[in-house]
């Protein structure tokens, strides 16, 4: 087995601000799993927020190369376990590697991931697409430009009750708000009054990620559902949420990949919680290995690769109607540029 890497940078269509950061363009890692005949492709960003950079990546995911090189793959789980302790202090970095070993392993089994998987992809919920902080006329500007069934806001500025009833104004889409670790405890006990009223369905990360006595408050009192982001980051998070989130939001690149997001799935109905996952400003690598896990959820959030003008690959794609598979095995990657040219 072998992997080639290459870092792109995929250019936003507007400006992206929620409340800790704004960009207009993302860097990012395409991984590329090969055994000489059959590729698998995988996606891991670049993020200031978490300390990621592609010299990281790179570093790390070059030290498998020993291990690889006469490796015999059997399964995502195998490869996942085999090289956990090469890159278990860099989860970005192993979720590149896992989504390209199930792209590989159901391009080689010739069956889509959600068959692997026993999925029916009917059953994937439809996206929601998210609306940066912005002016409130851009924000409503976007939604217009963006027809959409329902839109995730994202908050965490002097006015966002303000914003939520200017949207509101314009759509009678479902909202959800997301204020990225921006508000207090008392703010969000307050604002939950608001909000339900405004059509919005759940809260997420209202409060720092290590608030825990704040989160406990809110759980008590809010008057809708918190879903947990920053403070849900792995496995081992999962089981510390119950009592203090309803809900949990998984990133692929957070918790290592969809092996390890399999394992959250299953600890968090368990605990009776409601699941979500969400993206990166990723491309259509990332989107499509989080499309195979999705009708296993109750929310998704795979709208990364419609906020970037350049994506570099064809796959699964969110619509207002619903998750769009691509008609090929494994994850259904395809780049455009052909990457890794072997020849």
């Amino acid at each position: 087995m072998q992997i080639f890497l290459r870092r792109y940078v995929l250019e936003l269509r507007n400006r992206f601000t929620i409340a800790h950061d704004s960009r207009t363009h993302q860097n990012t890692m395409i991984l590329a799993l090969s055994d000489g005949e059959t590729v698998g492709y995988g996606e891991a960003t670049e993020n200031p927020y978490y300390g990621v950079t592609f010299e990281k990546l790179e570093q790390a995911l070059a030290s498998l190369q020993p291990l690889l090189s006469s490796y015999r793959f059997s399964t995502p789980q195998q490869l996942w376990a085999d090289t956990n302790p090469y890159l278990q202090d860099l989860p970005f970095a192993q979720c590149a590697l896992d989504e390209a070993a199930w792209d590989y392993y159901g391009r080689k089994t010739g069956k889509p991931v959600y068959e692997i998987l026993g999925l029916n992809p009917a059953h994937a919920p439809v996206s929601n697409y998210t609306i940066g902080i912005d002016t409130v006329e851009i924000m409503v500007a976007k939604m217009q430009a963006q027809p959409w069934p329902i839109y995730k806001i994202k908050l965490g500025t002097a006015h966002d009750l303000e914003i939520v009833r200017e949207l509101r104004r314009h759509t009678d889409a479902r909202f959800r708000v997301d204020a990225n670790c921006g508000w207090t405890a008392e703010q969000t006990i307050r604002y939950s009054e608001a909000l339900e009223k405004l059509g919005v369905e759940f809260i997420e990360q209202p409060l720092k990620a290590d608030d825990w006595e704040g989160m406990k408050e809110v759980f008590a009192h809010s008057r809708l559902p918190v879903i947990a982001d920053e403070s849900c980051i792995t496995a081992s998070d999962v089981a510390r949420c119950k009592g203090y989130f309803h809900g949990i939001n998984i990133k692929l690149t957070k918790c290592g990949g969809p092996t390890a997001a399999l394992r959250m799935i299953a600890q968090a109905r368990e605990w009776h919680m409601k699941v979500m996952m969400g993206c990166m400003t990723e491309s259509s690598v990332g989107i499509s290995a989080i499309a195979h896990l999705a009708p296993l959820l109750d929310y998704v959030d795979m709208d990364g690769a419609l906020l970037i003008k350049n994506d570099l690959a064809e796959g699964a794609q969110a619509t207002p109607h619903g998750v769009v598979f691509a008609n090929r095995n494994g994850t259904g990657v395809q780049m455009h540029d052909g990457f890794p040219n072997t020849d």
